[in-house]
């Protein structure tokens, strides 16, 4: 029997896992070596969690019979090395959560469109008017929900950070969108690895559940050879496709559910009619229409969903138009794939904005595309000098940059009519900011207020 859990990471995975082990009677210890959010340390003093930040306390960490470890801290830090050395077991609070409920999980991974692609899906299923809860690396904690605002089904953003220390939870639905190089640098930049924790996303699914996945993505293709999978496979490819269920046809989105005898069983949607533009969001809304569909969501109501939805803050998010500018908040493309999505919709001389906390990156993929898009590049990153290095033959202008103040000032002296700006970094936030959602929120602050009319006496009219 289990008495004692550790907590590492008081943010909010950590809080409410602490609140969730409280709750069913652990004796429930918090660790944090940063500085713990004013509302988590409030959440926890609610609950009488003793917590510490600042510092690890050895002899209240290794005590533990069980560990929960925030998705950010890596098998490398100097804590988790002790704590592995002494092997104690180390899950998620996403496998701990699991643990406490009988809800249905829709869980979501791949290196991009995760979150638009979670996003909708639990758009569809408010619309429908299911009980239903947002989780993972976006909304509220997964234990919090469970311990104090339980839900009929939670639908699950899942990155392989969390994925790495999931054992036995097991997705009712599981969604895979992609795998592209990210994350190499906890990966012992081996891509191998970096597969692997994605493929967890299968792991103990029976024959009642189902598997979503793109059928043209070549390494999931290899990777499925080497598993056997029990759940329903459900793939989409944007061509039809022998055992494809979600699809293209003359001009319509089509998505079947696996189980249909009948045509009446699929629904159809005019291409002009999604709400989400470029190809990359048609993949995304494929994955998203069948998740609903498996769970039993009505075809007219997924219609009316997949129609409406108004996308991602901080994902290819429309900033405005200025002086004949257009400005893109893309902050949420911390790799290079979700940059070449973001590149490859663009249709006027694009200002790239690159740079931040470098994760192993390869640029090569991107090159051909800032070449035929890009009439200038900006980086900005506290050390751009890969980047610099990589691109020294670009045909345009380059800026290095420090902070956002400067990278804007830089971008709109290169900007014309009829530019656009894209924030689409390739690259971590951490360097600069306290996260992506930071970062994308300094742009569009600064964005706005550069458009502010100005004042006679000095300054901006507020």
């Amino acid at each position: 029997m289990m008495n004692r859990i550790v907590v590492l990471g008081a943010g909010e995975s950590g809080a409410g896992a602490a609140v969730l082990a409280k709750a069913k009677g652990f004796d429930v210890f918090v660790s944090d070596f940063g500085a713990i959010n004013a509302k988590y340390k409030k959440l926890l003093d609610e609950h009488d969690i003793p917590w510490e930040e600042g510092q690890h306390t050895d002899e209240k960490i290794l005590s533990a019979d069980e560990i929960i470890k925030s998705p950010g801290i890596p098998d490398e830090s100097p804590m988790m090395q002790k704590v592995l050395n002494k092997g104690i077991h180390v899950i998620s609070e996403i496998e701990f959560a699991g643990r406490y409920t009988d809800a249905k999980m829709i869980c979501i991974t791949g290196s991009n469109g995760k979150t638009t692609t979670t996003s909708l899906i639990y758009h569809i299923f408010r619309q429908a008017g299911y009980n239903v809860g947002l989780a993972g690396n976006i909304g509220n904690s997964l234990a919090l929900q469970v311990a104090e605002e339980p839900h009929e089904y939670y639908i699950i953003e899942l990155s392989s950070f969390q994925l790495d220390n999931m054992y036995d939870f097991k997705a009712d639905v599981a969604v895979l969108l992609n795998i592209t190089p990210d994350h190499l640098d906890r990966y012992d930049n081996c891509m191998q690895n970096y597969v692997d924790a994605k493929m967890r996303i299968t792991q103990n699914q029976t024959q009642d559940d189902y598997f979503i996945y793109w059928y043209d993505d070549p390494i999931i293709q290899k990777e499925l050879e080497k598993y056997d999978i029990h759940s329903y496979q459900c793939p989409f490819s944007e061509l039809k496709k022998s055992g494809v269920i979600g699809y293209m046809e003359e001009g319509e989105y089509v998505i079947k559910h696996p189980k249909a005898e009948s045509v009446s069983e699929e629904l159809r949607i005019p291409q002009d009619q999604l709400a989400l533009k470029g190809v990359h969001n048609l993949y995304n809304q494929f994955a998203a229409g069948l998740a609903a569909l498996v769970s039993g969501v009505s075809c007219e109501h997924i219609r009316n969903s997949i129609e409406t939805f108004t996308g991602v803050e901080h994902r290819l998010e429309n900033v405005g138009t200025f002086n004949g500018v257009h400005y893109i908040n893309d902050s949420k493309a911390t790799n290079v794939d979700a940059c070449y999505y973001a590149l490859d919709s663009m249709t006027s001389p694009t200002i790239l904005i690159l740079g931040g906390k470098d994760k192993g990156n390869d640029y090569n993929e991107i090159k051909p595309l800032v070449e035929a898009k890009c009439k200038a590049l900006v980086f900005l990153g506290v050390d751009n000098k890969k980047l610099l290095d990589f691109f020294s033959d670009f045909h345009g202008e380059v800026r290095d940059t420090h902070n956002m103040q400067e990278c804007m000032q830089e971008c709109q002296a290169l900007a014309e009519e009829g530019d656009t700006v894209l924030l689409s970094p390739c690259c971590a936030s951490f360097d600069l900011f306290k996260n992506m959602e930071d970062r994308g929120e300094q742009f569009k602050a600064l964005v706005a207020n550069s458009q502010k009319p100005s004042n006679p006496l000095g300054g901006t009219i507020a």
